[in-house]
């Protein structure tokens, strides 16, 4: 734990350090700059959609830390057998690293079509993805501690909150070929695509929220149950290895806190995205990349860090267990 503690802060360290480099742009000047493809005194850096040039420093090393997430991820899933875990998260990272990637490009290049492009379509995609790790083990949390608590048979959530975020997928897909298909210059594509966006991280956001709502009631009636000694049926696998002082209940509470972080960090995200895509392209909350960095890009960094580095197979011998007996 110490050296996972240790790996946290260093990370978090050198985010910092390429995070205090970073500036706001300034107010977007109007004109015509549908054919600006590259910096000119006629195609300033500020006319851009962004109006800066992406930090090479704090977006490199994102890229890079996603890159390894996915890496670790994939190779994890396949020494463990954990297939759908791993092909969630491992899309999910993997986009995120890519639509870095396509930032990294915009900083040699504010107007690069096809960074722009990477981008905004791997960075609206990406935590769709992630999220979708969580819910899938959300029925194996539900039948390690008592399915008699749960609103719905733990069977139905990953097919509930799986499918719903697999239509937010859907709808920011479509946004993001429509707004990639526009490119920096085409206003009117971009919008549309923009507003499509919009409603599939609003569903995102609100399929996050009942998901919540859902694991909330869990846990009160999970505690009301406790309180009064109703534990009626069998004794659920939690109470089992409760009662036998299992040293591995350690590290499923450990793994329980870290989706928890992962979920909050997520739901952060979305609801950031929400006003700054909301408000138009090129609007003030788009153009400030510190913002950005931090409510985006960091907060997925802490989700996809806690979900690879405390991973289910290690961490959640119930889930690995079920997966690997499939």
């Amino acid at each position: 734990m110490r050296h996972y503690s240790r790996a946290a802060i260093l990370v978090c360290i050198a985010f910092a350090i390429q995070f205090l480099g970073v500036d706001a742009a300034t107010d977007r000047p109007k004109g015509n700059f549908r054919h600006c493809l590259e910096i000119s005194p006629k195609c300033p850096v500020n006319a851009t959609l962004y109006g800066y040039y992406p930090n090479m420093g704090a977006n490199a090393f994102l890229c890079a830390l996603f890159a390894v997430c996915c890496i670790v991820t994939i190779v994890v899933g396949i020494m463990t057998r954990t297939w759908t875990y791993t092909l969630a998260l491992g899309i999910g990272t993997f986009l995120e690293a890519a639509g870095y990637a396509g930032r990294v490009i915009m900083h040699n290049n504010p107007w690069s079509q096809s960074g722009f492009k990477l981008q905004i379509c791997c960075l609206v995609l990406g935590p769709s993805f992630v999220a979708a790790a969580i819910y899938l083990t959300l029925k194996h949390f539900v039948l390690y501690c008592g399915p008699e608590h749960s609103l719905i048979k733990a069977r139905l959530y990953p097919w509930i909150f799986v499918g719903c975020d697999f239509g937010s997928i859907v709808l920011q897909a479509c946004g993001g070929g429509m707004a990639a298909a526009g490119g920096t210059t085409n206003k009117k594509l971009i919008d549309g695509g923009n507003n499509l966006i919009v409603a599939g991280i609003a569903f995102q956001v609100a399929t996050m929220a009942v998901c919540g709502v859902f694991v909330l009631i869990y846990i009160w009636r999970y505690r009301k149950a406790s309180a009064v000694h109703d534990m009626s049926g069998e004794k659920s696998a939690y109470h089992l290895d409760k009662e036998n002082g299992n040293k591995g209940l350690g590290k499923v509470k450990i793994f329980a806190a870290m989706v928890t972080l992962a979920y909050t960090t997520i739901l952060i995200r979305c609801i950031y995205r929400l006003p700054e895509m909301a408000g138009g392209w090129g609007n003030a909350l788009m153009r400030n990349e510190r913002e950005f960095l931090l409510l985006d890009g960091m907060m997925l960094a802490i989700a996809c860090v806690a979900l690879t580095v405390f991973h289910p197979a290690y961490f959640f011998p119930p889930f690995a267990a079920f997966r690997r007996s499939k």
